[in-house]
C-alpha cells in the first residue's frame, strides 16, 4: 500500500463525538444521493465547540483540511454511519487518533470513506490547525512539514485494502466474495 496524503490539518482533542461530528438534525439527508451527500458533508464538525475554530468556511461545502488529528477516542457515542460519511463528502481523507470508537473505526472501513489511523503518540498537543503534513502509509509515518517533524503511526492492518476498495461492498465484490454487479 503505497498511498500517501498530503495537507492542512485540523486538530480537535479527546472524546469528539458523532454528534460533534454530525448532529442528528442533519440525519435526515440521505448519502445515496449525490445533491444529500454533498449537503451531508458540508455540516461535517458544525457540532463542535467555537474554540477549535471553523472546519468548514461559512458559504462551501468542502473543507481545507483533508486531515484531521485528534486524541483518544474519536468518534464515541452513536453509531451513526453518517459520522464518517460525513467527513468523506466533506473532503477528509484520514483521522490520525490515538484511539477510536470502536463502532467508528468499524464505520470507516464499512463506508470506505476515510482511513481511521492510529498515532503513537499523542499529536494533538503537539500539531496546530492549518499546518502542513504527509501520511505515508507505507512508512507507517506522519511527516508535519511546518514543524519539521516525523511521527510513528500504527498500521492500518486489514482494514487498509477495505478502505482502498471504497467500502465493505465494494471489497468484497473486488476479491469475488460476492457477485459483482
Amino acid at each position: 500500500m503505497g498511498k500517501v496524503i498530503s495537507g492542512k490539518i485540523f486538530v480537535v482533542d479527546d472524546n469528539i463525538d458523532t454528534d460533534q461530528i454530525i448532529p442528528a438534525e442533519y440525519l435526515t439527508l440521505v448519502p445515496s444521493k449525490p445533491d444529500e451527500y454533498e449537503k451531508l458533508g458540508s455540516y461535517a464538525m458544525i457540532g463542535l465547540p467555537d474554540r477549535y475554530g471553523k472546519f468548514i468556511e461559512p458559504g462551501e461545502l468542502k473543507t481545507k483540511y483533508p486531515i484531521i488529528i485528534a486524541g483518544e477516542n474519536f468518534g464515541c457515542g452513536s453509531s451513526r454511519e453518517h459520522a464518517p460519511i460525513a467527513l468523506g463528502a466533506a473532503g477528509v481523507e484520514a483521522v490520525v487518533s490515538l484511539s477510536y470508537a470502536r463502532i467508528f473505526f468499524r464505520n470507516c472501513s464499512a463506508t470506505g470513506e476515510l482511513y481511521p489511523i492510529e498515532s503513537v503518540d499523542r499529536l494533538c498537543d503537539l500539531f496546530v490547525t492549518g499546518q502542513e503534513v504527509t501520511i505515508d502509509f507505507t512508512a507507517e509515518q506522519i511527516i508535519n512539514h511546518t514543524l519539521d517533524r516525523t511521527c510513528e503511526l500504527k498500521a492500518l492492518g486489514e482494514v487498509g485494502p477495505v478502505i482502498d476498495a471504497g467500502g465493505l461492498f465494494a471489497y468484497a465484490r473486488q476479491t469475488g466474495m460476492i457477485a459483482a454487479r
